[in-house]
């Protein structure tokens, strides 16, 4: 038996904050299967809550110098 992983796909600059519009740094997958896409700013914000319902969180904050 095997198993295929799936990367998440990188961030680019057409993914955009749903909360501003700004550049997209963070995607969060819901239970339910949708993603939300947050700046960094928000992202940092929003953080605790996030934590606590997202099942997956992808940040490439880290890319910002």
């Amino acid at each position: 038996m095997s198993t295929t992983v799936i990367e998440d796909a990188a961030l680019n600059a057409a993914d955009r904050c749903d909360r501003c519009g700004a550049q997209a740094y963070m995607r969060v997958t819901l239970a339910g299967g949708y993603d939300l896409l947050f700046c960094a700013h928000h992202g940092k914000e929003h953080a605790d809550k996030l934590k606590q319902v997202a099942l997956k969180i992808h940040d490439e904050s880290a890319r910002i110098s």
